[in-house]
This record gives C-alpha cells, structure tokens and sequence, in this order.
C-alpha cells in the first residue's frame, strides 16, 4: 500500500478589485449574467461568463424547472452554448458568481459536479488550462489555474477508449 497525496492551488483575492482586468470584466459580465438568472424555486441565481481563445465571451445563467432534473446550471449552459457557435475553440477562462434574495453569498461559489465534469472535458480537449474565477455576491475570490484543481481524480475520455 502506499500512501498518495493530491496537491491543490488556488489564488485567494480579497475582492474582485484585486483581479486583472481582464478577469474582473469576465466576472463583472457574470454577475450580469445572475440577474437575468430563471430562478423562480430557489431564488439563488448563478452566473457565468466564459473566454474563448478567440475573445469571444458567452453568457450563461441557471435555468430551473418545476421538474428540478430538468434544468441547467450557468457553467452548462455558457460552455455548451460557446462549443456550439464556435465548436473546436479553446477554452481560456470561465467566471462563476452567484446572487440570492434569500441569503447573502459572501463565500465563492463553486461549481456543481455534473459542471466540473463537462469542464475537465474541455479542458482534455483543449490540452490546455482552463481558468476558473469563483466569486459570491461580495467578499474573496477564488481562482484556479485548471479544472483539475477541482477534480483531480477525473474521469474522462481515455478510460472509454479500447486498448
């Protein structure tokens, strides 16, 4: 037996000031993506913005159904609408936030697992880093250079493909 251990980094901003500017546009248009959120259940509304390699952005926000399975989370809903109009460009960058009437998000907001697991997907595709930009309403954020950072013990194409 041997025992492994997995080595995690983040960079940690006191506010979204402290960002470059180009991650602080990234998350000001995620923000502005939240409030145009469909949240009517939860009234927890999340926003993303993601950066393509060609500087082309894509807005995303959740999408809730009365059916819960049935909708989709901000980071899905950027991402796939992105591969969609610009299929094969690579990702750079993709900025979370989230607003809420019912309790204040002073904490960054992480993505949902089913989210990561699409990101780790592009990020294979791309062999290249995909940054992630995690911030709540006010307060730190959080970035990461790769979505391994998130799930490091990913599963992905390679274990599907027969040897």
């Amino acid at each position: 037996m041997h025992k492994r251990e997995i080595k995690i980094e983040f960079l940690e901003y006191e506010s979204s000031e402290n960002l470059p500017d180009v991650e602080k546009d990234l998350l000001k248009q995620a923000k502005n993506a939240a409030s145009k959120a469909y949240a009517p259940y939860s009234h927890f509304h999340v926003g993303s913005a993601v950066l393509l390699k060609n500087g082309k952005i894509f807005l995303g926000n959740n999408q809730e159904n009365a059916a819960y399975p049935s909708g989709l989370c901000a980071e899905r809903v950027a991402l796939f609408s992105a591969s969609a109009r610009y299929p094969g460009v690579d990702i750079l960058a993709i900025a979370i936030t989230a607003t809420s009437k019912e309790t204040s998000i002073n904490e960054p907001i992480t993505p949902c697992g089913a989210c990561r697991q699409v990101m780790i997907e592009y990020e294979n595709m791309a062999k290249g880093n995909i940054k992630i930009i995690m911030s709540g309403e006010r307060g730190k954020v959080l970035v990461s250079e790769t979505v391994k950072n998130l799930i490091p013990l990913s599963f992905d194409g390679n274990h599907l493909i027969k040897k």
